[in-house]
């Protein structure tokens, strides 16, 4: 994609976003860039991904319902229950018939950005990490435990901050009651016993709950 495309959808977030969302969306893509250049990834993919991974925040849950049934987008019984839970899907609709994004990975980094997925490629893994440790998290006063650690850790062993987030975000939708999708747990499963085959030095920092 072309630079003058990137800053066509730049302004295209600006827009349809609020102040503070579209503060995160350049926060994510910043830190997807600088976790590319860490880890061998496409820089401009990582930005592209990063401004893309919620460009359907801020549309209403009767709209977001309503995109699925007119373009026949599958969605579960839970989901049409919480459709706040849909942008991920949305957005991964609407970047490719409204932004042009040809490349499945920067599909699938977005579809993914909120839930993960067991096998994530890289790219997806550096947009759900970087939507977790973006500089403008815990700028609210409800920052994540841990999360300057996470910080260090995840341009030192991507997969231990992954399973860190992940460990973070079941523990703290358990303790709230809030909705916990099953992919979410699985994922976390999967790079859990994929730790325990090949364990890494940054796994002993910190503790299983």
């Amino acid at each position: 994609m072309k630079t003058t495309e990137m800053k066509k959808i730049r302004k295209a977030m600006e827009k349809c976003q609020d102040a503070k969302r579209f503060e995160h969306t350049l926060g994510v893509a910043y830190t997807a860039a600088a976790l590319a250049m860490r880890y061998g990834e496409s820089v401009k993919k990582a930005q592209l991904a990063g401004l893309l991974h919620d460009c359907a925040k801020c549309m209403s849950d009767e709209k977001k319902l309503d995109l699925c049934e007119k373009y026949n987008i599958s969605i579960t019984e839970y989901e049409k229950e919480h459709p706040y839970l849909l942008h991920a899907k949305v957005g991964s609709f609407l970047a490719i018939y409204e932004y042009h994004v040809d490349d499945d990975d920067i599909i699938n980094a977005i579809l993914n950005h909120t839930t993960g997925r067991p096998g994530m490629s890289l790219l997806e893994k550096i947009i759900y990490v970087a939507d977790y440790i973006e500089p403008g998290r815990g700028n609210n006063g409800k920052e994540p435990p841990g999360l300057d650690e996470i910080r260090k850790m995840s341009f030192m062993d991507l997969d231990e901050a992954l399973l860190r987030i992940l460990y973070n975000t079941i523990t703290y939708l358990k303790d709230t009651k809030g909705d916990l999708d099953e992919i979410t747990q699985k994922t976390y499963n999967y790079y859990l016993e994929r730790r325990k085959e090949t364990p890494s030095e940054r796994s002993k920092i910190w503790k299983q709950g």
